[in-house]
């Protein structure tokens, strides 16, 4: 088995920032930087511009900054979201193999009385990750991980208890069951409920726990290019 990969600036920055350890809103200095990670200038700011494509960080002034965490933003990729896993769910109805849809539905009942927040963030990602890859259209499964990227962060921030966290699960098996019965019109319906109750949850949350966060030094804003809101499906 070979070595694991040396930690690089972008993969150490990616993970403080993902782990909200830099926090919405930080400022970041190149100077600072180098002797943080201890790496010279060309590999910094190549980090910090390929985050800035991420939508992690961005440009402040002459300097950067960890991109705060903008509701409006967080709406849009909603809304993308959906439209990303309603296409991948569809071709998955057409494509899946049976083995595939059972690793499925043992990656959704995986950690099922596990308490720990970032196992449960974590396998939620991963099972909307395979999700889109049984579109088998790479493309689709990339635009999944890209979105859960751009929402990571927001997510740590989301209250969640116990009965959320069986709600998701409870809805993930029942996309997966959509998908094996060969129903792509209830299977979609199924992913873009889940996808919109998770999005309407996460974003009360931020809006109810704003002022708190504000407080702890968190960047949260609302840009002027917040969509209008969704009617229920």
């Amino acid at each position: 088995m070979p070595p694991p990969a040396e930690p690089t600036p972008y993969t150490v920055l990616r993970s403080a920032i993902l782990a909200l350890e830099l926090m919405p809103g930080e400022g970041l200095s190149e100077r600072g930087l180098e002797s943080m990670l201890n790496a010279s200038r060309t590999p910094i700011r190549a980090a910090l511009m390929r985050l800035a494509n991420e939508g992690l960080t961005q440009r402040s002034g002459r300097g950067w900054q960890v991109s705060p965490i903008d509701l409006a933003e967080v709406r849009a990729v909603m809304e993308y979201r959906e439209a990303l896993e309603a296409a991948a769910v569809r071709l998955a109805v057409a494509r899946a193999e049976p083995e595939e849809l059972a690793a499925l539905r043992d990656l959704a009942e995986a950690h099922r009385d596990t308490d720990d927040e970032e196992t449960g963030l974590r396998d939620g990602s991963d099972f909307h990750v395979a999700l889109a890859r049984l579109s088998r259209n790479p493309f689709l499964a990339d635009g999944m991980r890209d979105v859960l990227t751009r929402l990571s962060r927001t997510r740590w921030l989301e209250v969640r208890t116990p009965e959320s966290r069986a709600q998701a699960r409870d809805e993930h098996l029942a996309i997966v069951g959509a998908v094996a019965g060969g129903d792509a019109d209830a299977a979609v319906q199924l992913a873009v409920a889940h996808s919109r109750g998770t999005g309407d949850r996460l974003l009360t949350s931020l809006s109810d726990e704003r002022r708190r966060l504000r407080g702890r030094g968190f960047s949260i804003i609302e840009s002027s290019t917040a969509p209008p809101p969704l009617k229920a499906v």
